[in-house]
């Protein structure tokens, strides 16, 4: 079971009140002195730890490092990023029947998606461990955002893209930012297996979302629903729905709820519910969920999946996410899947993608 206890206590390897835990067996880690994706002792998920949690208090400025205090650094490389806005959409508020629903606009960041918001975190982690080569496997957003965040940073960036997968727009936002890109024959898993072998043995630093650094900056997408909801609403949203494809944004956003309710910010009751929607196409957790929370056998390649776990690390993301709901049912009208049905009066929708 994922050991998701924040300590309030540092301890002696921490930075400043920063340290790595693994998820998984508890052992804790230097932030920044080496280079360090999973546990060295079980190869574990790695998760960022603070010992002072941040209130609404400590937050001021705009974008993702308006948050800095909930984040390893005063400021990053930023383009910038965040500060992204929440829509009203009155018709479809009807067609749900809810009391209150908003939209959050995650395109609206630099090169148009959430992976803005873990960029500006990891490359200012990569320039603090001393590494100036970034790489990524991509399907199109991760390769656009590393790119312009390794330009900005002054990075030489490696990016592993499926040949004749990827939108050409994409494709030119990592060229125009003088990324190198490579096609590679096969699909996503193939790239991603490339770049964790070039990275394990220190020839890039790996910038797909088993960094845990790059989770820091999307929990951001968080803070700012909870501050923009609340502000314009005058309460928090009972739920926040958002896609899940590897669940690193949903364990991003529950790592931001653990971290309010512990310090405060949040009482334990006006803490939103997470619900995490699948196509039904490509469900794997709703699938683990419905046989009892244990991780279903892995679908065979695909093209078009966005990311995956390396498959010696048994946790999937979601495993970082509240306790196993009830079982998922059919999106009405739809094709989707979920992980939770519950019935809400108010709700924010978050709009990332997957990895």
């Amino acid at each position: 079971m994922a050991d998701l206890e924040l300590s309030a206590d540092a301890p002696a390897c921490a930075a400043d009140g920063v340290w790595l835990a693994c998820i998984e067996c508890g052992e804790q880690f230097a932030p920044f002195d080496d280079v360090r994706y999973t546990c060295d002792d079980c190869d574990g998920l790695l998760e960022v730890r603070y010992a002072d949690p941040p209130t609404w208090d400590d937050f001021e400025g705009r974008g993702v490092w308006r948050y800095a205090a909930a984040l390893p650094f005063d400021a990053g490389v930023s383009l910038p990023e965040g500060a992204t806005p929440l829509h009203d959409v009155p018709r479809l508020e009807a067609d749900l029947g809810v009391e209150r629903l908003r939209v959050k606009h995650e395109g609206m960041n630099p090169t148009g998606s959430f992976k803005d918001r873990g960029m500006t975190v990891g490359v200012r982690v990569a320039q603090a461990v001393g590494v100036d080569r970034l790489a990524c496997a991509s399907t199109g957003n991760t390769s656009a955002a590393l790119a312009a965040y390794g330009a900005r940073g002054g990075m030489e960036t490696l990016v592993l893209l499926p040949a004749g997968k990827v939108a050409a727009g994409k494709v030119a936002q990592a060229s125009l930012h003088g990324a190198r890109i490579l096609e590679v024959d096969g699909n996503f898993d193939t790239c991603l297996d490339i770049v964790q072998d070039l990275a394990g043995r220190g020839e890039v630093y790996l910038l797909n979302s088993l960094n845990p650094f790059r989770l820091e900056g999307q929990k951001t997408i968080g803070l700012e629903i909870l501050e923009q909801f609340r502000d314009e609403e005058g309460s928090y949203p009972d739920r926040i729905v958002l896609p899940v494809g590897n669940a690193g944004n949903t364990a991003a956003l529950y790592k931001c709820l653990r971290e309010l309710e512990a310090s405060g910010a949040l009482a334990a009751e006006e803490v939103p519910k997470l619900t995490g929607v699948q196509a039904a196409g490509a469900a794997p957790m709703v699938e683990a969920i419905d046989h009892g929370a244990r991780p279903a056998a892995p679908p065979s390649p695909s093209p078009t999946r966005g990311s995956r776990r390396p498959s010696r690390t048994s946790p999937a993301r979601a495993s970082a996410s509240n306790p196993p709901p009830p079982p998922r049912s059919r999106a009405s009208g739809s094709s989707a899947r979920r992980a939770s049905s519950t019935p809400t009066s108010r709700s924010s929708v978050s709009r990332p993608a997957t990895c």
